[in-house]
């Protein structure tokens, strides 16, 4: 994969960045900036490198129109206290006006474009607009892990188009990481697949049945496992499509696979419902499995601070919830404190290990949540293979 390192001399070049700057807003209000944050390596580099920098990103999905709600000033605006540079704020994503103020940049100057999904074609990966993209540059770099395997005009299309092209420093970090210890991570390697549906996760569970020395499953994806062995699990979410997947892991995993032995249940999804905790995994009727209780937290605990390597995508149970944390709270403090290389992908798992305070402590927390699983399951991502 091209990096940085491979552009030679960028001065005065205009570098078309792919950025993922798709943050929570509170209408204008941005209320947590760790994608732009994550951004600033590479758009910094790229300004002492004296580049001409033209940033594009997503945010929402507005579905090929122009809704201002989804426009991307706060993001300009907090840019602006971030970067050393006066940023920009395109009015459009491509045309006329849009080449004027490209063309009027300076060395090291910043352009960020509008929200790039205005454009009916971004998503189609159309043509042309991949080209209109490319004309707007001399060298073109993705920095959007969180984008990658889709192969979209601004991710994919366009790197086509434009004859040199490199990874972001954030990319490469991604790609190198999770590529790493996938192919050659230190013994023992621990998997900890959690959430909700079996069938999201069968091709990356699979893969870690192949791969891991342990892999522990949690939240309530554990159900149709416990219902493909004979239990009842009550009122517990449990995916009707996921137990013959489940069956099919059990046969392939044996004793690989850890299953929680207790279960923290609840009368309904609510913080203030009733509790209880069960030494076994039947579920009574009127109940349903919330977290994995303390004895199978206390495991995956022992297995985390004895490995070599661990992945973790998806919670142990609702830890949204503060009655059924735990467990989640559990597995996240294992991987804080073992000396494991500690990898952390998915959307709910890097939610967990922020809300806890933990995040810094980790190895890696990907910000990539669909990209990351689908590079573990061993998919090609569109936006990484064009730059190989």
């Amino acid at each position: 994969m091209k990096t940085l390192d491979d552009l030679g001399d960028l001065r005065g070049q205009r570098v078309l960045v792919r950025v993922d700057f798709n943050v929570p807003l509170d209408g204008a209000t941005i209320t947590d900036d760790t994608r732009i944050r994550a951004a600033l390596p590479t758009i910094k580099q790229l300004q002492q490198a004296g580049a001409r920098v033209i940033l594009m990103s997503h945010l929402g999905r507005p579905k090929g129109e122009v809704k201002p709600e989804f426009s991307l000033a706060p993001v300009a605006a907090r840019l602006n206290e971030l970067v050393d540079a006066d940023v920009k704020l395109a009015p459009a994503v491509v045309g006329d006006e849009v080449k004027a103020l490209v063309d009027g940049l300076g060395d090291g100057e910043v352009l960020l474009l509008e929200n790039v999904r205005f454009e009916p074609g971004e998503t189609t990966n159309d043509p042309e607009l991949a080209q209109q993209l490319a004309d707007l540059a001399d060298v073109y770099v993705n920095d959007a892990f969180g984008a990658a395997h889709r192969a979209h005009a601004s991710t994919e299309g366009v790197a086509h188009l434009v004859d040199r092209t490199a990874a972001g420093l954030l990319l490469q970090k991604e790609v190198e990481t999770l590529e790493a210890i996938l192919a050659d991570p230190k013994r023992p390697l621990v998997a900890i697949v959690g959430g909700s549906k079996v069938s999201d996760k069968i091709g990356v569970l699979d893969r870690f049945l192949d791969i891991a020395d342990h892999v522990i499953i949690g939240g309530a994806m554990l159900f149709p496992f416990f219902k493909a062995q004979g239990h009842s699990v009550g009122s517990s979410l449990c995916e009707e499509a996921g137990v013959p997947l489940a069956q099919k892991a059990l046969d392939k995993g044996g004793d690989k696979l850890v299953l929680a032995t207790d279960l923290s249940l609840g009368k309904g999804f609510a913080a203030d419902t009733e509790t209880q905790i069960v030494d076994g995994v039947d579920v009574p009727e009127g109940w349903m499995g919330l977290d994995v209780g303390p004895k199978s937290a206390e495991r995956a605990a022992e297995l985390i601070k004895a490995a070599g390597s661990v992945v973790w995508n998806g919670p142990m149970g609702a830890f949204e919830l503060p009655p059924f944390a735990a467990g989640t709270k559990t597995v996240a403090e294992a991987c804080a404190e073992t000396d494991a290389i500690t990898v952390i992908g998915g959307g709910d798992s890097v939610a967990a290990v922020v809300q806890f305070g933990l995040a810094d402590r980790m190895t890696h927390v990907s910000t990539g949540g669909g990209a990351s699983l689908e590079l573990m399951e061993g998919k090609v991502l569109p936006g990484v293979e064009v730059l190989r």
